[in-house]
């Protein structure tokens, strides 16, 4: 059974850090693209961050770029998102999703999602 979870949110004053960890099992970890999303209430999902299988590669939302910074742990099976220089607009949730294409099958797994709230 495919499990991700995400921990480390709370609350942080602007201009603070925090690390998000997803922990993941019942998939090939180290196969699959990682993704961090965040969606506000009423607002659209955003893609944050991404990394490939291997750690090779990472791209960023403009909204973040300088900020975030994804990792990932392929022995531990684990994605990271440093997060800093946060802002009240990144008071949201935010999800892991692991991602792979299989024969031009997507397959795609998320996370429950860990809330953020940027306040003084």
């Amino acid at each position: 059974q495919v499990h991700l979870v995400e921990s480390g949110g709370g609350l942080v004053q602007p201009g603070g850090s925090l690390r998000l960890s997803c922990a993941t099992s019942g998939f090939t970890f180290s196969s699959y693209v990682m993704r961090w999303y965040r969606q506000a209430p009423g607002k659209e999902r955003e893609g944050v961050a991404r990394i490939t299988s291997a750690g090779v590669s990472t791209d960023y939302a403009d909204s973040v770029k300088g900020r975030f910074t994804i990792s990932r742990d392929n022995a531990k099976n684990t994605v990271y998102l440093h997060m800093s220089s946060l802002k009240p607009e990144g008071t949201t949730v935010y999800y892991c999703c692991a991602f792979s294409l299989v024969a031009d099958v997507p397959y795609d797994y998320w996370g429950q999602g860990t809330q953020v709230t940027v306040s003084s």
